[in-house]
């Protein structure tokens, strides 16, 4: 693998000044390279240049609390310093004003990162404990034990197993709950239907210990009972035996793959702090490289606007005269962030003028058609506007508006943890490049719910 046969330190240059670069973080950024060098990039493209830096700090953040046993953070150490005494607290049943009985903290979002194909899945964590010996934790503690279970390769059963059996350990209550809500980004190739794409696979799981160890224990109907309005049950919730991943689903027995692209891989497992031979990891290479390839760049001579023209004169459509505005809206695509290599996904809305009568079936297959070509791509969303929109414009006429609206993974990870936002972009041409009017007319078309 020659550079990425072990972690090394590099001199690089940030912002016009050198700087010693760690081996784990020289090795990932070697690595990243190798992925993008391998999908057809020109890796010393601007776009690109700092790809591999963003990528490692991204990683290197997101599983900064999987290194040893006792981990970068120390469970103790966080909890240690926040256990209060508290009056009142007594080991016989029942309790009052809240002293002795049930206390649960709700709604925090977490992310990790998927130890099946090393893409971030985003988490809705809810931890209860029942407190003993007089004593009650500061409840950002709580917050913080379970990110540091978070921040490394993982699956949902494991998380809230590891979160649980922390906080039993070290305050010691007389018992303690977890329940996890999970989701995570579906599979989607360039072959498939993108009208059959999924946002995410959704999943709940729960862990126990102590008063919580029986799941049909009455506490359990307490604790869930409190979370009623976020759509769990105890029917809702289970524990988890295999994987979720949906890259275990699609790709049961994962295609063979560039070997270099392998050894990258490998290579980031390895730099992380990871085993890439243990059971559960020993597939993750080749996983990543299947989803990864569905953005190489095809460097292909036929742009889509030729195509779309050549198409459209032998299917004799002409577009009317201007007369009102007509659109196509919702048509899903799925793109690969250029800049962290993390997937973003979302609609696209497309409006143009009509005196009468909409594009053919024939033009809205072109349109998904383009969408689909420009989405399967290390893109920009701005850039992915534009391009819809110039293509858009070969089969519907000069006068196109284009919406692009979209959630980014990069938004959950790498520190920014911008839980549940999204981006909307806009590109106009024609008409509605300088009459606003025409552009608040589609906008107000376009459904709250995309």
């Amino acid at each position: 693998m020659g550079v990425l046969d072990e972690c090394h330190y590099h001199v690089g240059v940030e912002n016009g000044v050198s700087v010693e670069v760690s081996g784990e973080r020289g090795a990932i950024e070697d690595a990243v390279r190798v992925l993008l060098l391998g999908l057809g990039e020109d890796i010393n493209r601007e776009g690109l240049l700092k790809t591999p830096l963003r990528v490692a700090e991204a990683l290197r953040d997101g599983t900064r609390g999987d290194k040893t046993v006792c981990y970068h953070q120390n469970v103790k150490d966080i909890v240690s310093g926040a256990l209060f005494p508290e009056s009142g607290l007594e080991s016989s049943v029942g309790s009052a004003g809240g002293a002795g009985g049930l206390v649960i903290v709700r709604d925090l979002d977490l992310f990790s990162y998927c130890e099946s194909c090393l893409l971030p899945f985003q988490v809705k964590c809810h931890v209860g404990y029942v407190p003993s010996g007089q004593r009650v934790v500061g409840l950002s503690k709580l917050s913080r034990v379970a990110e540091v279970f978070a921040k490394r390769l993982q699956d949902p059963q494991r998380l809230a197993n590891e979160i649980c059996a922390a906080l039993q350990h070290s305050i010691k209550p007389t018992g303690v709950a977890v329940v996890l809500q999970c989701s995570h980004i579906c599979f989607p190739n360039s072959q498939s239907d993108p009208n059959n794409h999924q946002g995410c696979v959704r999943l709940s799981v729960m862990s126990g210990s102590g008063a919580f160890d029986d799941e049909k224990a009455g506490i359990w109907t307490d604790f869930l009972g409190l979370l009623r309005f976020r759509g769990l049950t105890a029917d809702a919730t289970r524990s988890l035996e295999k994987s979720w991943c949906p890259s275990r689903t699609i790709c049961k027995t994962p295609p063979a793959s560039d070997p270099s692209l392998l050894a990258a891989v490998s290579s980031i497992l390895y730099a992380l702090g990871e085993d890439p031979l243990r059971e559960d990891l020993v597939e993750t290479p080749a996983r990543f490289v299947n989803w990864l390839v569905n953005f190489k760049n095809s460097n292909a001579d036929t742009k889509p606007n030729g195509f779309v023209r050549s198409s459209m004169r032998e299917s004799s459509l002409t577009m009317p005269p201007l007369s009102h505005i007509c659109s196509e809206l919702n048509l899903p695509f799925w793109s690969q962030c250029e800049h962290h290599l993390l997937p973003f996904h979302g609609v696209v809305h497309v409006g143009y003028y009509s005196s009468g009568r909409a594009i053919s079936t024939v033009g809205k297959s072109l349109l998904q058609s383009v969408v689909q070509f420009y989405g399967f791509k290390l893109q920009v969303q701005e850039r992915l506007t534009r391009q819809v929109a110039e293509a858009a414009s070969s089969i519907l006429g000069e006068d196109v508006i284009v919406v692009v609206e979209a959630s980014h993974t990069c938004m959950i990870s790498r520190g920014i943890e911008k839980m549940g936002s999204s981006t909307a972009t806009i590109a106009v041409l024609g008409r509605f490049s300088t009459d606003p009017t025409a552009r608040a007319k589609f906008l107000q078309i376009i459904p709250s719910s995309a």
